[in-house]
């Protein structure tokens, strides 16, 4: 990818923008419903599935990690694009292959270019970092079902499906 250049957003605006999505956010990890049990085994819901990730407990790596030499294709997963400096969910996708998903296109490696290019200017701190959960749905229905229900819980901002929540500037072509 060519360099990026970076995106003019001001300090302040910077901050409040990854400030109203941390307060969404650990609203979302403080509401956390607790698991009731029940007398007859029911089959988890995508709602009861999606609340039990923690998101913020899975490995971590860099988001250059497709560029390493992998053995294998990888498995089903669902994959978190977060910023481990606030901490704050930033993307959720699935994939069927998680060691191919991101070594081809993605719109996604553009916005954290530009989330990162945003903060150099003003010397601030940011550590964006990936993680994959590969106990996600084997069938891509249902792994998508899951994906969608977390993009939701989360109002992660590089989802367009969020975009309405966060005016999003990094998104954008730059």
């Amino acid at each position: 990818m060519p360099p990026v250049e970076p995106l003019a957003i001001g300090v302040g605006a910077l901050q409040s923008w990854k400030q109203r999505i941390l307060q969404h956010q650990q609203q979302v990890t403080v509401n956390a419903p607790s698991p009731q049990g029940s007398l007859f085994a029911l089959p988890p819901t995508i709602e009861d599935l999606a609340d039990s990730i923690d998101l913020f407990k899975l490995p971590q790596q860099n988001t250059e990690f497709w560029r390493w030499k992998a053995d294998d294709e990888g498995v089903s997963a669902l994959y978190f694009v977060m910023d481990c400096e606030l901490p704050i969910v930033l993307y959720v996708g699935e994939t069927v292959k998680s060691g191919l998903r991101w070594k081809g296109e993605h719109d996604c490696k553009r916005y954290i270019l530009n989330y990162v290019s945003a903060h150099r200017p003003h010397g601030l701190p940011v550590a964006v970092n990936i993680s994959f959960w590969s106990d996600a749905p084997t069938n891509t229905r249902d792994r998508q079902k899951l994906e969608l229900a977390l993009i939701h819980k989360w109002r992660s901002p590089f989802n367009k499906e969020n975009w309405k929540y966060w005016n999003t500037p990094f998104v954008s072509e730059s």
